[in-house]
């Protein structure tokens, strides 16, 4: 079983290695960019969480500060897009949730700007960019979210390993988002580049499993709330996400981890480049990173597991200590995603089912 521990120091030497739609915004997508840094604001987040969560998140800001915050809800895959598109001009002043390693390819395209803030002297030097390019707030491991009454009717156990997703009476029952799109399906993805020693062998155990793959949606939540519809027996997502459908109402979910070993996300946060209300989103980002920042999300039914040392804790929350964590490498993940990501549209996506 991999420690807490030996992961955090893992991810310590990786990073030191190295047509969209806008949805929920609580107000315009407008950042309001006078070309001068305005420490009022207004300021807007492109938010990698849940929408309740990106909603209470900026609203406890905007209470705290006086700074009026906005939203919009995007995938890791649609933010990278944005901030490139409107690179000269930016829309938005921050990036908050979701994986780094969609953080570290931001870095590499020249879209985020350093800032190390005062608050992230408290976060373990494992959990933030040694450049202060992100700073990670919270901690996600991926796994099997499964609809016991489906499994049931299959005749399937629930799964505990990547194998058992391959099992020919999975077939159309296995949800997952879209790598190129989102952050949760990409670290898939990565999990079977890592646990099976290179590009090759992952794609090759994601072709296996295209056959079951009932579709491929935009969001990496949506296979969650796929399973607990019972539209799919299982939905592939961090386990924090399917603790919170079981809250709502969802209780066929039952939550599982491959024993060979799974991926995990730090979701971050950073700043974005040529902001015009730098001041106004810096004090967001101490905000975000702030152990009162990061109980917000407790009172959304968000359990993820949190960076700063004086967060609150739950037993809802994945125990870390207990999942078999694979070495998952940040930077060479970055750096490998675009070409692996169309890969994965030319070779698999686009191919049919046998």
């Amino acid at each position: 079983m991999r420690t807490f521990s030996r992961y955090g120091t893992a991810l310590l030497a990786a990073v030191m290695a190295g047509g969209l739609a806008l949805s929920g915004c609580a107000g315009s997508t407008d950042s309001g960019s006078s070309g001068t840094d305005s420490a009022e604001g207004p300021i807007t987040i492109a938010c990698g969480a849940m929408e309740d969560l990106c909603q209470a998140w900026t609203n406890k800001f905007t209470e705290q500060t006086g700074i009026e915050a906005t939203y919009v809800r995007l995938s890791s895959g649609e933010t990278v897009a944005r901030l490139a598109s409107a690179k000269d001009n930016p829309e938005f002043d921050v990036w908050h949730g979701g994986p780094v390693d969609g953080y570290g390819e931001a870095v590499n395209q020249g879209l985020i700007e350093a800032y190390s803030s005062p608050e992230a002297e408290k976060i373990p030097d494992e959990y933030k960019d040694p450049d202060g390019n992100w700073t990670g707030v919270y901690i996600g491991a991926l796994g099997f979210c499964s609809n016991q009454a489906q499994l049931d009717k299959l005749g399937v156990e629930v799964p505990d390993s990547w194998d058992d997703l391959l099992d020919p009476a999975l077939k159309g029952q296995v949800s997952t988002a879209h790598p190129s799109t989102s952050g949760t399906a990409f670290t898939t993805l990565w999990t079977q580049v890592t646990r099976l020693g290179g590009e090759e062998a992952g794609m090759e155990y994601m072709k296996k499993l295209h056959n079951n793959v009932l579709q491929y949606s935009k969001s990496g939540t949506a296979p969650g709330q796929i399973a607990g519809r019972g539209e799919a027996a299982v939905g592939l997502v961090f386990s924090h996400d399917c603790v919170k459908y079981q809250e709502e109402g969802m209780t066929d979910l039952v939550v599982s981890f491959p024993e060979e070993g799974t991926g995990y996300e730090v979701g971050g946060v950073a700043l974005v480049a040529g902001s015009s209300h730098k001041a106004a989103a810096q004090a967001y980002i101490d905000f975000a990173i702030s152990a009162e920042g990061q109980n917000v999300g407790q009172t959304v039914g968000s359990y993820q597991v949190l960076t700063n040392p004086d967060a609150d804790t739950s037993d809802k929350m994945a125990n870390l200590d207990e999942i078999n964590l694979v070495d998952y490498d940040f930077a060479a993940a970055s750096a490998a995603k675009p070409d692996l990501t169309a890969r994965f549209d030319d070779e698999i996506a686009a191919e049919p089912k046998e």
